[in-house]
């Protein structure tokens, strides 16, 4: 049966529920009665959606509330225990696997290493090697918190790069900085045979899963309009507005900064990401003179690179003289993301510009000031004077909570209802749009 609108009755059915959980995912507990002024639905629509949503155990009651000369109101709210997700990071130097309730509480975590085993970087993604971490994480994460399979709501991957999809092997990914042409991601995890085939995959480039996770939980929360930067050992970011309803990952590390300049590990010179990567700027200290720790990984390095150029005070309170070389390459490096992000503020106009990543965190603190002062120098007067530039608040974890949202978004999309396997039905409802789920 169709309505005016061209819906069907269950099209508003499946609004109607999604809704309901939406409003008691970020606002609950809620009473019935409050649902109603949130949803816009009738108190009869309120009673029948929590009636069926009860029933199915996606919702409980939570106490009671008094109210205003009448009987106490019962609280409801989402039972975190009536769905499970697994959220994914592909990461620089290790993947990163995290087993999520549905309240996003971590129930359980895997770290599998990324070694280079010969002189070349991109052999530590090695494909096969990267689907072998994924399966031997993804089982281990559900043994260590004793959750079948069955009960997944589905597995979100974030992953360098583009990703596209075709009908044959679902997501494909094309990392060209790793070494990844066109590498069927989705398909090679479906062979593994790990999980039932009614568990979807959800796989999206790691900007992108980061954005979500600021725009739904952190520093983006309320924007209309935001840009959420993935600083690594590479850069990238998530474009978050009115006409990029879903967020869009761009490859912003990829703009040029400089003709004819530094070779980057994607093979073009001046890119952003040859002078603002983590990898680069520890390649452009030793170049200048520095002394980057042997045998360290680039997080350890670049913590020893920001203790050299700002050094502590000792136990006496004396401080040693600052490392000039490395300070040097740190303002220099401020200076090129300083222009970077004018080309966003420029390009996108945002409200909001939040840094994220391992790098991001640990150079942000000593100099986003520095940045955000280049950065509005370089940019149009006008956008720069409307845009904020922060330090995203979820920490190192926000890629993985990001792509385990991709499953939850999904799920809340189809009112409380498991996504089919056909990856032709997931597509249309878990990209709906992350700036209208951030601001409600």
């Amino acid at each position: 049966m169709k309505v005016r609108s061209g819906r069907t009755v269950r099209d508003l059915r499946r609004e109607n529920r999604t809704a309901v959980l939406q409003r008691l995912y970020f606002d609950g507990p809620l009473s019935r009665f409050s649902l109603g002024p949130v949803t816009g639905l009738s108190s009869g629509s309120v009673s029948n959606v929590v009636a069926e949503l009860v029933a199915e155990g996606l919702v409980e009651e939570a106490g009671s509330v008094d109210s205003a000369g009448g009987r106490p109101r019962t609280l409801l709210r989402i039972s975190a225990d009536s769905g499970y997700m697994i959220g994914v990071d592909v990461g620089e130097t290790r993947v990163r696997i995290e087993l999520f309730d549905l309240a996003l509480t971590e129930l359980a975590r895997v770290e599998k290493p990324l070694e280079t085993q010969g002189s070349r970087r991109v052999d530590r993604y090695d494909v096969g090697v990267v689907v072998g971490h994924l399966r031997e994480g993804i089982a281990e994460v559900l043994e260590r918190a004793g959750i079948a399979a069955e009960r997944l709501l589905g597995v979100g991957v974030g992953v360098p790069g583009i990703v596209a999809r075709t009908a044959e092997d679902g997501a494909v990914v094309h990392g060209q900085t790793i070494g990844w042409d066109a590498v069927p991601l989705e398909r090679l995890l479906r062979e593994s045979r790990l999980l039932p085939e009614t568990v979807p995959y959800y796989i999206d480039n790691g900007a992108k899963t980061l954005g979500q996770a600021e725009m739904w939980f952190g520093a983006g929360r309320g924007a209309q309009n935001a840009v959420v930067v993935l600083f690594g050992s590479g850069v990238g970011a998530c474009v978050v507005a009115d006409d990029m309803r879903p967020g869009r990952a761009v490859e912003w590390g990829h703009l040029t900064v400089r003709v004819r300049g530094r070779r980057c590990r994607c093979g073009a010179q001046g890119c952003l990401e040859a002078y603002a990567g983590a990898e680069a700027l520890l390649e452009r200290w030793a170049e200048a003179g520095g002394r980057p720790p042997v045998g360290a990984d680039e997080e350890t390095a670049l913590t020893a690179m920001l203790a050299a150029a700002y050094p502590a005070p000792d136990a006496d309170g004396t401080t040693a003289p600052a490392d000039a070389t490395a300070l040097a390459v740190l303002e220099e490096t401020a200076e090129y993301l300083g222009a970077g992000f004018s080309d966003l503020i420029n390009l996108f106009q945002p409200e909001r510009i939040l840094v994220g990543g391992w790098a991001g965190l640990q150079l942000g603190a000593r100099f986003l000031d520095t940045v955000r002062t280049y950065a509005t120098s370089y940019a149009l007067s006008y956008p720069a004077s409307h845009v904020r530039i922060d330090l995203g608040t979820l920490g190192p974890d926000a890629v993985t909570v990001g792509a385990a949202i991709l499953p939850l978004a999904d799920f809340f999309a189809r009112g409380g209802r498991r996504a089919e396997a056909d990856p032709e039905e997931q597509s249309p409802a878990w990209q709906t749009s992350l700036r209208e789920r951030a601001a409600q």
